[in-house]
């Protein structure tokens, strides 16, 4: 499989979840947290790298390029993930308080500020208010960032085909 489908299937798969994401928000009524959008964020970075190289059809070095910015973009945002489960995984007396929304975050404070209050969380985001097959959303996110983890590290490592060497 060259790798330009590799990156348009990851793109794909990416702008789905995103759909999903986007439907659960406005269709299920499901409010996402801070650490939620964090990782739409994480996403729209690996799905956008994907896309640029899909479009672009690089060599072997510009394709350990991109996937090492995919990894990247898929690392932050299954870090974000992690973070999420660790919250909801904690005893009820151990949460966080709930905070503000990340709408009126973004309208009062500087845009640090939102990051930094984001990344720790709030109640809001230990709070599991959908599941499917036992895991919930962060839970589903960490298991898609893994895979386009995985697929980003073997396009850097695999051994390149002669063909590969001129273009995708």
């Amino acid at each position: 499989m060259s790798s330009r489908l590799v990156f348009f299937l990851i793109f794909l798969l990416c702008a789905g979840l995103l759909g999903v994401a986007f439907y659960m928000e406005h269709f299920m009524g499901l409010e996402p947290c801070p650490l939620c959008w964090l990782q739409r964020f994480g996403f729209m970075a690996a799905g956008f790298v994907s896309l640029l190289a899909a479009v672009h059809g690089p060599g072997t070095a510009g394709t350990r390029i991109y996937a090492f910015f995919m990894v990247v973009g898929s690392g932050a945002g299954l870090a974000v993930a992690g973070r999420q489960l660790w919250l909801q995984s904690l005893p009820a007396d151990q949460v966080p308080a709930c905070g503000p929304s990340v709408e009126y975050m973004l309208d009062v404070l500087p845009w640090m500020e939102v990051l930094t209050t984001a990344l720790r969380g709030t109640g809001d985001c230990a709070e599991v208010t959908w599941r499917f097959l036992g895991l919930s959303i962060p839970g589903w996110t960490a298991v898609f960032f893994t895979l386009v983890i995985v697929v980003g590290l073997v396009l850097i490592f695999r051994t390149p085909k002669r063909s590969d060497w001129i273009g995708g």
